[in-house]
């Protein structure tokens, strides 16, 4: 059985969350990310790849 190898992202929090309603806040804490342009490396799963989708306003993805 070939192991399947997981795909890695960068992400970095490129716009504020001033203003912004404590769902979006929280979704971007999950995410790891704690100010502007903090960035953190993610597996990038079903779930991460759901919060992306959401918060790509506020985010810029790159593949490792």
């Amino acid at each position: 059985m070939a192991s399947k190898k997981a795909k890695k992202v960068k992400i970095r929090l490129v716009k504020s969350l001033i203003g912004r309603n404590e769902r979006q806040r929280r979704t971007i804490k999950a995410l790891g990310l704690k100010r502007l342009n903090s960035e953190v490396e993610k597996e990038l799963t079903p779930a991460i790849e759901g919060m992306l989708k959401k918060m790509a306003y506020f985010v810029e993805v790159e593949e490792l």
